[in-house]
């Protein structure tokens, strides 16, 4: 059986096809170059904790949603 390297981010499929999915959470992070402090992430539903970011584990099938801050007026 194959696995996945596909994330599904924002509700959009995203493939990870020569390095596979990235391991943890903030690893995608700085492959999408999204600073961790700004984001907040939700893993299949769940609301992870930014202290969490390190050692929440992904695989590929799962879904992401992640809402960044941004400053303005």
């Amino acid at each position: 059986m194959a696995v996945s390297s596909v994330l599904k981010i924002n509700g959009l499929e995203r493939e990870f096809p020569s390095e596979g999915v990235p391991e943890t959470l903030l690893d995608l992070l700085n492959a999408l170059g999204i600073c961790h402090s700004t984001v907040v992430a939700e893993v299949n539903g769940r609301i992870i904790e930014r202290q969490n970011f390190v050692n929440t584990r992904l695989e590929g099938g799962e879904s992401i949603e992640l809402v960044r801050f941004v400053g303005g007026g």
